[in-house]
Order: C-alpha cells, then structure tokens, then sequence
C-alpha cells in the first residue's frame, strides 16, 4: 500500500469544524490555540460556533481550515503514531491546502501558515470589487472543453479554468459578463449543467495579479525548508522538494489553474493506492474515485476517523 494525504480547500468549511476534535485531543487544541495567537483572534471560537457568514470570508475561511488540517496531523502523530516522512510518497493540496500540506510536511510553522493564509485572503478578496467577478462549475465537461469554451467567452475580458477538479468538473472564474457568457456557450455545446458558484471572488485568474503580488511579497519574507516528503504541486501536477520553486508556484497558484484532476492521476500513476483526506469535509476524498479507479479515497476528520486510520495502520 502507497500513501499519499492530500489537504481541502476553501469551501470546505462549516459552522463546528474541528471541535469533536478539540472536546476528544490535547493536540488539537493546541494547534487551535497557537492558530488563535498568530491571528490574534479567537478564531477557533468563530470555528465551532459560528455565525456562518463570518466563517466564510475567505481571510477566516483560509486559516481555518488549515487549523483542522494540522489539528488532524498532530493528533494522528500522537494517537496512530503518523510519520509523514516515512508513512507518505506525496503530498498535495487543493488551492489553500497546498499550505496545509506544506506545513504538515515542515515546510512552514503553524504559525508562519496562518499569517500568509490570512494574507492570501485578504488580498484575494480585495484584488476584484464585489460583483465584478464570477465563477462557475461546469459539470461534464473536461480541461479541454472547458478551455474552448473560456476562450470563447472571454472576448477582451478575463475568462479562465481556474480547477480541473475531475470526474468531469471543471470550474471557469474571470469577470462576471465573461462567466455568464461560458455558461451560455456550455450549454450550447451539451455541458451537462452550468453552474454558478456562491463566491465572493474569481479565484485562479489572471484578475487575482494583486493577490499574487502580495503573496510574492508575503513568501519572500518567511523561512521556508524543503518539505519531508514531495509536495505535488497544483500548477504543475508534478513533485517539487526545492523550497525556492515551491514559493514560485505558490505565487503562480493564485492566478493559474489548480490541476486537480491530473495530480491526483500522477500520483496513482507512480503507484499510491491510497490516498487519505485530512482536515474537513470529504469533497477530495469522494473525487479520487472519480480520477483513479484504482485508488481509495478516505477522509479523516473526526474523532472516529482517527481512530479508523490507527486501526488500519496497526492490521
């Protein structure tokens, strides 16, 4: 059996993340609470109850669900005895959780991961006005459709695939008129469905450049180790190890596309089997079906979980 773990981006998140983990582990709670420092805001509390609405803002949502990630982590070194280094073949994450990743893997501190998350969503989130991006799912559609169609939407504007997520899934993101328009064409050209996307901001397009700009800035400055094990990298869907190509890609990731799809395929190829899902939610757990078919996907999260992996590791 090949491992690999692989870490959730935004969306993922939702009222009551990570407290069965707080209320049952000593290390969960200390991740929450060095998280809590590093912001100097009780976001775990905003994590457990909530309002939703404060949750979702992409500068909150970023560290949050990296917070669970590495709360997953921690707990799994002390109660299944994980040890990335030896257990992993890869590592990856979607969009934001290629830092949760990077930070599983020794790459960044905890700390050092929360401030740059919070900076990466502040600066997204002001790199475009309110109502002047969009995005949209397209479903049935693969990476090369999906660039015919943004291209033919675009017409002087922005209009992208922002993730190549699988099983037919693609997710076009640029101005709002442009967006509309690929939904248009779409489902001129037999795309199953079109769907609009509840976002505050185009992600992973070229109207992110601000954002870019900022985490360039933000990366320059923070100390950065090579990861224990090969991080598979969203624009490339391919290994890195060096930290000073990680911190380019890092930048490049905020207006490229996340290739999803194929680095999940890459992985499979070099032989994982296995890929595990840690953090919240199970949305990339249930894509690894839909990518390799040779592949299991599981997603641990909650306290049972843990305790399913230690089992699985001890057989």
């Amino acid at each position: 059996m090949s491992l690999a773990f692989i870490f959730p981006g935004q969306g993922s998140q939702a009222v009551g993340m990570g407290k069965a983990l707080a209320e049952a582990f000593a290390p969960a709670r200390a991740v929450f609470a060095e998280v809590d420092s590093a912001l100097s805001q009780n976001l775990s509390g905003l994590m457990f109850e909530g309002p939703e609405a404060e949750l979702t803002l992409t500068a909150n949502a970023q560290p949050a669900l990296m917070a669970v990630s590495l709360a997953v982590v921690r707990v799994l070194e002390a109660e299944a005895g994980l040890d990335i280094t030896r257990q992993a073949q890869f590592i990856a994450g979607h969009s934001l959780g290629e830092y949760s990743a990077l930070a599983a893997a020794g790459t960044f501190t905890i700390t050092d991961t929360a401030r740059l998350l919070r900076i990466r969503g502040d600066a997204m989130q002001k790199a475009v006005p309110v109502g002047e991006g969009a995005m949209a799912a397209l479903l049935g559609a693969d990476i090369a459709l999906g660039r015919e169609i943004a291209a033919e939407a675009a017409q002087g504007q922005v209009c992208q695939v922002a993730n190549d997520n699988g099983g037919g899934q693609v997710v076009v993101s640029g101005h709002k008129a442009a967006v509309e328009r690929a939904m248009e064409i779409a489902k001129a050209r037999g795309v199953k469905r079109a769907i609009a996307l509840p976002v505050s901001a185009p992600f992973h397009c070229a109207l992110m450049q601000p954002a870019a700009d900022a985490m360039a800035q933000a990366l320059a400055t923070v100390a950065m180790r090579a990861p224990c094990v090969p991080l598979v990298a969203n624009v490339l869907a391919s290994p890195l190890t060096d930290a000073d190509e990680i911190r380019k890609r890092l930048v490049e990731q905020v207006t490229g596309t996340v290739r999803w799809a194929e680095s999940i395929a890459y992985m499979a190829h070099e032989g994982v089997d296995s890929f595990y899902e840690l953090g919240t939610g199970k949305v990339l757990s249930g894509l690894v079906k839909r990518i390799a078919d040779t592949a299991t996907g599981t997603a641990v999260g909650q306290p049972a979980d843990i305790a399913a992996f230690a089992a699985r590791q001890s057989s």
